[in-house]
């Protein structure tokens, strides 16, 4: 595995734990609309 493989799936792993927590965050507020946004990244 070369290291922009792992890089890659580093930053996957980080995004997919930001994206977990924003929604557990949103879910708990009812802030649906906020999502939205997140996905241009």
């Amino acid at each position: 595995m070369d290291n922009k493989n792992t890089h890659e799936f580093v930053k996957d792993l980080q995004e997919k734990q930001e994206k977990d927590k924003k929604n557990k965050e949103t879910q708990g507020k009812g802030h649906h609309s906020q999502r939205l946004p997140n996905k241009e990244h």
